[in-house]
């Protein structure tokens, strides 16, 4: 934990004072190889050290608080990254729309497919609370819908944007119905949103060895045996605000390395996505793998509505304070795409437990996906 710390905030001093010299060198192919994987590195690293205290304040504070504190941490990442490239190149009407779709495709079909595989295979059929699935998904489908299709249907204006009072009322709704959520989830609808009673889904066939003790595996450090909360509120906040100070540093080199190889402009959304989210999709896998399927499904479902919840009115507001154009609306294959993940979710999550044929439809969605982004 320490070298960790170390090391990222020695990277903040190193970009703070000798950034521009460095960056200024990006026309050399393997300075800028270095440069972007140094601060690739850091920031993975330092997304490890977030989920890390954010597994301790979980154990500490109980579901849903746990993985809402670990979400929360993500999105702000994901928002400073996205901020920084949209201030900084200045030409990236996209970044947003693309980032939100690839978190949504990440975590809704590869981190869930794969998951259910995993889990299917060791555990035959793993339990979860219905309520609290479907009270993610009736927040995630308005939430996906308004920002990343309607704005290809509205006459307003053209080519996938919205006007300025659609671009606050949409914020506006974005984030009361997000608030609204979360002050349900946190309270009189908590339970929802925990390991389910034997009433609200009848225990799977698990192998008794599944039900001995979870190991959280590297990710649950030493400071489980002692440290008072705010100690590790100060820890999570310590390793969150390096990748933010370093997030215009790599949004420099990232937008420097696409035009340069020419590569498709969703690529760096997805490159954000895969930068903030591989820490917590991990931690939703290992917790899949212990039988621990509730907290999963609040990992994924919670990345997505948290991502949509603050993404969405984040990047408007720079819009409108920049004067920039921003595009949401999702091109037509896309929207087919994002079309078949929310029923597919639907259906998945409608029912007390998942099997691998569940798995393997989204992860081939997934596929999908990807081929989609080098060929479309």
């Amino acid at each position: 934990m320490i070298l960790r710390l170390a090391c990222a905030w020695a990277t903040v001093a190193a970009f703070l004072l000798f950034g521009s010299g460095l960056l200024a060198q990006l026309g050399a192919p393997l300075i800028s190889a270095v440069i972007f994987l140094w601060l690739l590195g850091v920031i993975i690293w330092a997304a490890f050290g977030v989920v890390h205290e954010a597994e301790i304040l979980a154990e500490r504070l109980g579901e849903p608080y746990g993985t809402l504190i670990l979400t929360l941490s993500i999105v702000i990442i994901e928002v400073a990254l996205i901020s920084a490239v949209m201030l900084g190149a200045k030409g990236a009407p996209t970044l947003g729309r693309d980032t939100m779709f690839a978190v949504l495709m990440i975590v809704l079909n590869g981190v869930v497919g794969i998951g259910l595989i995993v889990g299917g295979r060791q555990h035959f059929a793993q339990s979860y609370n219905l309520k609290g699935a479907s009270s993610y998904l009736a927040v995630i489908i308005p939430l996906t819908v308004i920002p990343l299709v309607l704005p290809n249907f509205t006459t307003s204006t053209g080519s996938g944007t919205l006007t300025t009072l659609q671009s606050v009322s949409f914020s506006v709704f974005t984030i009361a119905l997000y608030g609204a959520f979360l002050v349900l989830q946190t309270g009189r609808h908590r339970s929802f949103f925990q390991e389910p009673t034997r009433e609200q889904a009848p225990l799977p066939r698990t192998p008794p060895r599944a039900e001995k003790a979870v190991d959280l595996g590297p990710l649950e450090g030493e400071g489980h045996a002692g440290g008072a909360i705010w100690t590790h509120v100060a820890l999570l906040l310590a390793n969150i605000l390096p990748i933010v100070i370093l997030s215009k540093s790599l949004a420099t080199v990232l937008d420097f390395g696409i035009i340069q190889l020419g590569a498709p402009v969703a690529l760096g959304g997805i490159l954000i996505a895969m930068v903030v989210f591989t820490p917590e999709c991990i931690a939703a896998l290992r917790a899949i793998s212990a039988n621990q399927l509730q907290r999963a499904i609040n990992l994924c479902l919670g990345a997505a509505a948290s991502t949509l919840g603050l993404t969405v009115p984040a990047v408007l507001a720079i819009g409108l304070f920049t004067g920039q154009e921003v595009v949401l609306g999702l091109s037509g294959v896309n929207m087919v795409i994002l079309a078949m993940t929310l029923l597919l979710s639907t259906l998945t999550f409608t029912g007390t437990r998942t099997t691998m044929l569940e798995g393997a439809v989204h992860l081939s969605v997934f596929f999908v996906f990807v081929v989609l982004v080098f060929s479309p």
